[in-house]
């Protein structure tokens, strides 16, 4: 028997599978520089882990852009998707992570606040999808994180029980979802100044110093040593 029989594992994508970060700033950026808006990396970190769909409505009310929010994520997500097919790095320990657990036979998903499409671009262009085949988008649930929705529905999709999955990600709101949804999650900030955030904290393990700090290695055995 497996040492991680009985365990799930959820992924964010977005800044903890893959450093997906930089494309969706250069995308939001020529959006909304096309609404004369100028948009900058700090107003970016904003808006990690707040899905495509809710960020958008707040680009309308706080710049005052009249456009129909449909018609705006339609543009956004294309600019993306260009971008995704050809310039997303998957980072090497969490690519390390994934062939572990699957040499493991855990079952595993990616529930994300991205749309469909950019996931599916995502995981195709980097490999990811041979092993991460179950996937969730904040697009095919009632709520968005911090609601638990997306990770209860993967975890539904797999047909595990909440209580027996792990969640990893890198946004406070998508811990917070975690948490929500009664899953431990193993949390890596991407946001280095966000890493004292009070939806951080009841994180079972928590690597303040993000990527930098994960190692597969390290995940695994907090898993084994945490299965119960």
């Amino acid at each position: 028997m497996s040492s991680l029989s009985g365990i799930s594992v959820i992924f964010d994508l977005d800044g903890t599978l893959v450093d997906s970060e930089p494309n969706y700033y250069e995308a939001s950026r020529r959006l909304l520089a096309e609404h004369g808006i100028a948009f900058t990396w700090q107003d970016n970190e904003q808006y990690v882990g707040i899905s495509t769909w809710e960020t958008l409505g707040v680009w309308q009310e706080r710049y005052g852009i009249t456009a129909p929010r449909i018609e705006l994520l339609g543009e956004l997500n294309h600019r993306y998707l260009e971008l995704a097919r050809t310039a997303t790095r998957a980072y090497p320990e969490m690519r390390k992570f994934v062939e572990l657990l699957a040499g493991a036979g855990v079952p595993m998903a990616v529930a994300s606040g991205s749309s469909p499409e950019a996931i599916d671009a995502i995981l195709a262009g980097t490999g990811l999808d041979t092993y991460l085949r179950t996937t969730v988008s904040a697009d095919e649930v009632a709520h968005g994180k911090p609601a638990p929705d997306v990770f209860l529905e993967a975890a539904r999709r797999l047909g595990a029980d909440p209580a027996d999955c792990v969640v990893l990600e890198d946004a406070a709101p998508g811990a917070a979802a975690a948490h929500a949804a009664g899953m431990r999650c193993i949390a890596i900030p991407y946001v280095a100044a966000q890493a004292d955030a009070p939806e951080f904290a009841r994180a079972g393990l928590l690597l303040r110093g993000g990527q930098e700090e994960f190692t597969a290695r390290a995940a695994h055995d907090w898993l084994v040593r945490n299965r119960g």
